[in-house]
């Protein structure tokens, strides 16, 4: 251990004295400190805003984990939600939580049980679209253990079959609802959207892959049949040559018939630039020769805003449209949006031959992503704040506005409803995007940083993977952590991996 975890325990006295505890589950706010400081990778960098924004992200996450007769759920909103299933869980967001928690050390103890939840007939696994078979598997590959994805693997079958006999449309590709996306209130609307289809790629390979491990070579070869399929069909119908991006095809039902189809021709009300068509990036879905898509993320008639990306390009004459919901996926900027499409950023970063994005593009989002989780008390104090969703021109969390005018109504979840909302990944981003781990299969990793060339030091310490505690160091003079110049991964304590220069190291596996 290189970090002294007492040093960043005032992060946490400040979360707590800044919080209105209104719902308690499993840890609570006194506790918080003693349980994380076992449970995290500890971070340290140059930038005040984004460290914090790291640890109370982390004070966040615990708040939602919960005890039940089920055993341990993560849920998403802490007053219960009419809408929401069993035990206050909601799937939509099941692949942040787990892409999230699975950097805990003791992460098996709660995210088995809330794995098995979801499988075993207990959640409502299809109410939302998600990419949970691919969660699964990036779980197991920080373990190095793949047995529960194997027992699973009927269940992850049964799950996509279904999702096929429901949703699959005449064309190959999926028909979602945007509100059965969570994006609802969408300029696009309900179609063959990039979401439900990205996830589904994603799943299959996950299946694919699981199966090879089980040694079910149908079902291997079968869903990377699956997978191969769903990705040209993104790239032949989503796909808009002119505009350079992935779009919608607004359908009003599955069963509606697609054979050829032409964006110049649709409707302009609906043919529009959204975030969600960065989502098939963040599974490396697309091929390489799409990455102009990405010039929009920084336009300002695109997405670009000063409080976070847009989730609808600013140009379009029905951005921000009035609508009596509090929340809209037609302009403002969401967490969970937002997390997709820097975990998207990073993969064309790391795995893309391209010019288009650059580390400093990512840290431009990251740093203003970060800058985002605070809120303007009515005493005028500024504190760490995380909701639903954000106006980007201001900052100021929307839907918590709109409720609290509204009266805080019972039907829509009551007084704060959207306070700690557990719906997007922020630390995932650290540890895989900012800092680069990536771990494979075998238990083997690249660590390629994408931080800001002014950063002259950072350190990301007890990062358990593959039954190994490995801490990655940068400090660019030695003067920082006394530990030599440059970049270096130490494995138990022991030095495996040293650049004089900040780039990409790999790690094999041992």
């Amino acid at each position: 251990m290189l970090l002294t975890p007492e040093n960043f325990k005032k992060h946490f006295e400040t979360f707590n004295k800044h919080d209105e505890e209104t719902v308690i589950q499993h840890v609570d706010n006194a506790t918080a400190w003693d349980w994380l400081r076992d449970q995290i990778p500890l971070f340290h960098c140059p930038d005040s805003y984004l460290e914090e924004t790291y640890y109370f992200r982390w004070w966040v996450y615990r708040k939602h984990i919960k005890l039940t007769p089920d055993g341990f759920v993560i849920t998403e909103f802490h007053p219960s939600v009419s809408w929401a299933g069993k035990h206050n869980t909601i799937n939509c967001a099941v692949g942040h939580h787990l892409n999230e928690g699975r950097w805990l050390r003791n992460r098996q103890d709660i995210l088995k049980d809330y794995i098995l939840f979801w499988f075993k007939g207990h959640g409502s696994l299809r109410s939302y679209s998600c990419w949970i078979a691919d969660a699964v598997w990036n779980y197991c590959k920080v373990d190095g253990d793949f047995q529960l994805a194997i027992d699973l693997l009927p269940d992850m079958i049964d799950n996509y079959t279904k999702w096929e006999k429901s949703n699959r449309n005449e064309s190959g590709l999926f028909w979602s609802i945007d509100d059965r996306d969570a994006m609802e209130i969408s300029i696009s609307g309900s179609g063959l959207r990039p979401t439900l289809n990205a996830y589904m790629y994603a799943d299959a390979l996950a299946i694919s892959n699981i199966a090879r491990l089980a040694e079910d070579v149908e079902s291997n070869k079968r869903f990377k049949e699956k997978a191969n399929q769903l990705k040209q069909l993104v790239q032949q119908y989503l796909w808009d040559e002119q505009a350079q991006f992935f779009k919608v095809i607004p359908l009003k039902s599955s069963n509606d018939i697609v054979k050829h189809w032409d964006f110049q021709k649709m409707d302009p009300a609906y043919n529009v630039r959204e975030q969600l068509g960065y989502i098939p990036w963040a599974f490396h879905l697309p091929d390489s020769g799409y990455e102009r898509a990405w010039t929009q993320l920084l336009d300002t008639e695109g997405f670009y805003a000063p409080y976070g990306p847009t989730t609808a390009e600013q140009r379009h004459s029905r951005f921000m449209f009035s609508y009596e919901h509090e929340c809209l996926w037609n302009g403002p900027s969401w967490p969970f949006a937002t997390s997709q499409t820097l975990t998207a950023m990073a993969n064309v970063l790391n795995d893309y031959e391209q010019q288009v994005i650059n580390k400093e593009d990512y840290w431009n989002i990251l740093s203003t992503y970060a800058q985002s989780h605070y809120r303007i008390n009515a005493d005028g104090k500024s504190v760490s704040w995380l909701d639903e969703n954000i106006d980007p021109f201001t900052g100021e969390w929307l839907s918590r506005r709109i409720l609290e005018e509204w009266g805080w109504p019972e039907n829509k979840g009551g007084r704060e409803r959207g306070k700690d909302y557990n719906h997007s990944t922020f630390n995932d981003l650290i540890i895989t995007g900012l800092i680069g781990f990536r771990v494979k299969e075998d238990g083997s990793f690249v660590v390629n940083p994408l931080v800001p060339e002014e950063w002259e030091y950072f350190c990301l310490d007890r990062l358990y993977s593959h039954g190994k505690e490995i801490t990655i160091i940068y400090d660019k003079l030695g003067l920082q952590y006394n530990m030599g110049k440059g970049l270096a991964v130490y494995i138990d304590c022991v030095k495996v991996a040293h650049s004089e220069e900040l780039g990409r190291l790999v790690v094999h596996s041992s």
